[in-house]
Protein backbone atom coordinates (compact mmCIF):
# COMPACT_ATOMS: atom_id res chain seq x y z
CA UNK A 1 0.00 0.00 0.00
CA UNK A 2 1.40 3.61 -0.51
CA UNK A 3 2.63 5.66 2.32
CA UNK A 4 -0.11 8.21 2.85
CA UNK A 5 0.71 12.26 1.82
CA UNK A 6 -0.21 14.77 3.57
CA UNK A 7 -1.30 18.14 1.97
CA UNK A 8 -2.26 21.29 3.00
CA UNK A 9 -5.24 22.39 1.19
CA UNK A 10 -3.03 24.83 -1.22
CA UNK A 11 -0.74 22.06 -1.87
CA UNK A 12 -3.81 19.73 -2.77
CA UNK A 13 -5.25 22.35 -4.91
CA UNK A 14 -2.39 22.83 -7.09
CA UNK A 15 -1.47 19.60 -7.21
CA UNK A 16 -5.10 19.31 -8.75
CA UNK A 17 -4.52 22.13 -11.12
CA UNK A 18 -1.28 20.69 -12.34
CA UNK A 19 -3.07 17.04 -12.90
CA UNK A 20 -5.93 18.80 -14.80
CA UNK A 21 -2.97 20.90 -16.94
CA UNK A 22 -1.11 17.91 -17.86
CA UNK A 23 -4.06 15.58 -18.81
CA UNK A 24 -6.25 18.36 -20.55
CA UNK A 25 -3.38 20.79 -22.11
CA UNK A 26 -0.46 19.28 -22.15
CA UNK A 27 -1.42 15.84 -23.58
CA UNK A 28 -2.85 17.32 -26.51
CA UNK A 29 -0.05 19.54 -26.79
CA UNK A 30 2.37 16.17 -27.75
CA UNK A 31 -0.05 15.06 -28.98
CA UNK A 32 0.05 17.52 -32.20
CA UNK A 33 3.65 17.27 -31.68
CA UNK A 34 3.26 13.37 -32.54
CA UNK A 35 1.31 14.30 -35.16
CA UNK A 36 3.50 16.17 -37.35
CA UNK A 37 6.68 14.67 -36.41
CA UNK A 38 5.10 11.74 -38.14
CA UNK A 39 3.68 13.77 -41.05
CA UNK A 40 7.14 14.26 -41.86
CA UNK A 41 7.72 10.62 -43.13
CA UNK A 42 10.71 8.50 -41.91
CA UNK A 43 10.23 8.02 -37.90
CA UNK A 44 13.43 6.01 -37.86
CA UNK A 45 16.11 9.04 -38.11
CA UNK A 46 12.85 11.82 -36.82
CA UNK A 47 14.80 14.16 -33.85
CA UNK A 48 10.73 15.77 -33.37
CA UNK A 49 9.34 12.45 -33.23
CA UNK A 50 11.92 10.96 -30.40
CA UNK A 51 11.92 14.47 -28.92
CA UNK A 52 7.67 14.69 -28.98
CA UNK A 53 7.84 10.75 -27.47
CA UNK A 54 9.91 11.46 -24.61
CA UNK A 55 8.00 14.19 -23.56
CA UNK A 56 5.25 12.36 -23.93
CA UNK A 57 6.23 9.58 -21.47
CA UNK A 58 7.66 12.39 -18.81
CA UNK A 59 4.11 13.76 -18.78
CA UNK A 60 2.66 10.42 -18.21
CA UNK A 61 4.93 9.84 -15.42
CA UNK A 62 4.17 12.86 -14.02
CA UNK A 63 0.30 12.44 -13.92
CA UNK A 64 0.70 8.83 -12.56
CA UNK A 65 2.71 10.47 -10.19
CA UNK A 66 0.24 13.52 -9.39
CA UNK A 67 -2.41 10.98 -9.44
CA UNK A 68 -0.99 8.51 -6.59
CA UNK A 69 -0.30 11.18 -4.22
CA UNK A 70 -3.83 12.54 -4.57
CA UNK A 71 -5.32 9.10 -4.66
CA UNK A 72 -3.22 8.45 -1.49
CA UNK A 73 -3.22 11.89 0.57
CA UNK A 74 -5.11 13.57 3.07
CA UNK A 75 -5.64 17.62 3.53
CA UNK A 76 -4.51 18.17 7.08
CA UNK A 77 -7.21 19.70 8.88
CA UNK A 78 -6.19 22.11 11.92
CA UNK A 79 -8.51 22.90 14.15
CA UNK A 80 -6.58 24.97 16.39
CA UNK A 81 -7.35 28.43 16.34
CA UNK A 82 -4.50 29.82 17.82
CA UNK A 83 -2.82 32.46 16.11
CA UNK A 84 0.89 32.25 17.85
CA UNK A 85 1.11 28.14 17.95
CA UNK A 86 3.42 26.96 15.44
CA UNK A 87 1.67 24.78 12.80
CA UNK A 88 1.21 23.43 9.12
CA UNK A 89 1.34 26.26 6.82
CA UNK A 90 2.38 28.73 9.33
CA UNK A 91 5.22 30.54 7.95
CA UNK A 92 7.79 30.93 11.44
CA UNK A 93 10.60 33.15 11.40
CA UNK A 94 13.57 32.04 13.78
CA UNK A 95 16.76 32.77 14.76
CA UNK A 96 20.16 30.49 14.53
CA UNK A 97 21.33 31.07 17.66
CA UNK A 98 25.11 29.53 16.85
CA UNK A 99 25.11 31.62 13.41
CA UNK A 100 22.92 34.76 14.88
CA UNK A 101 21.07 35.17 11.77
CA UNK A 102 17.06 34.64 10.98
CA UNK A 103 15.25 32.56 8.45
CA UNK A 104 11.81 32.20 7.81
CA UNK A 105 10.13 28.79 7.02
CA UNK A 106 6.65 27.76 5.80
CA UNK A 107 5.74 24.34 7.59
CA UNK A 108 4.13 21.99 4.97
CA UNK A 109 3.65 18.46 4.60
CA UNK A 110 6.58 15.83 3.30
CA UNK A 111 5.49 15.67 -0.33
CA UNK A 112 5.39 20.21 -0.22
CA UNK A 113 8.68 20.48 1.12
CA UNK A 114 10.87 22.86 -0.80
CA UNK A 115 13.93 23.62 0.58
CA UNK A 116 15.05 26.21 -2.43
CA UNK A 117 11.63 28.28 -1.47
CA UNK A 118 11.69 27.54 2.40
CA UNK A 119 9.10 25.15 2.98
CA UNK A 120 10.31 22.33 5.28
CA UNK A 121 8.13 19.16 6.59
CA UNK A 122 6.63 19.11 9.55
CA UNK A 123 8.09 15.42 9.76
CA UNK A 124 11.58 17.27 9.49
CA UNK A 125 13.89 17.05 12.47
CA UNK A 126 13.39 21.34 12.45
CA UNK A 127 9.79 21.30 11.21
CA UNK A 128 9.17 18.50 13.84
CA UNK A 129 10.59 20.71 17.09
CA UNK A 130 8.69 23.68 16.00
CA UNK A 131 5.76 22.00 15.73
CA UNK A 132 3.48 23.32 18.52
CA UNK A 133 5.85 25.96 20.15
CA UNK A 134 5.23 29.39 20.64
CA UNK A 135 6.97 33.26 20.27
CA UNK A 136 9.67 33.32 22.33
CA UNK A 137 10.43 29.52 22.76
CA UNK A 138 13.79 27.77 22.03
CA UNK A 139 14.01 24.46 19.99
CA UNK A 140 17.32 22.54 19.33
CA UNK A 141 17.51 20.16 16.38
CA UNK A 142 20.23 17.46 16.12
CA UNK A 143 22.16 18.11 13.01
CA UNK A 144 24.84 16.53 11.22
CA UNK A 145 27.39 19.01 12.97
CA UNK A 146 25.81 18.86 16.43
CA UNK A 147 23.06 20.17 18.11
CA UNK A 148 22.06 23.60 16.91
CA UNK A 149 19.67 26.09 18.75
CA UNK A 150 16.96 28.27 17.30
CA UNK A 151 14.55 31.00 18.88
CA UNK A 152 11.28 31.57 17.66
CA UNK A 153 10.56 35.16 16.84
CA UNK A 154 7.44 35.00 15.08
CA UNK A 155 4.33 32.87 13.89
CA UNK A 156 1.95 33.63 11.09
CA UNK A 157 -1.00 31.30 10.27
Amino acid sequence: MAEKQYLTKKGYEERVALLENLKIVRRKEVAQKLKEAREQGDLSENAEYDAAKDEQRDIEAQITELENILKNSEIIQDNDKSKDKVKLESVVKIHDVEFDEDVEYIIVGSSEADSLNNKISNESPLGAALIGRRVGDTVKVEAPTGEVEYKIISVEN
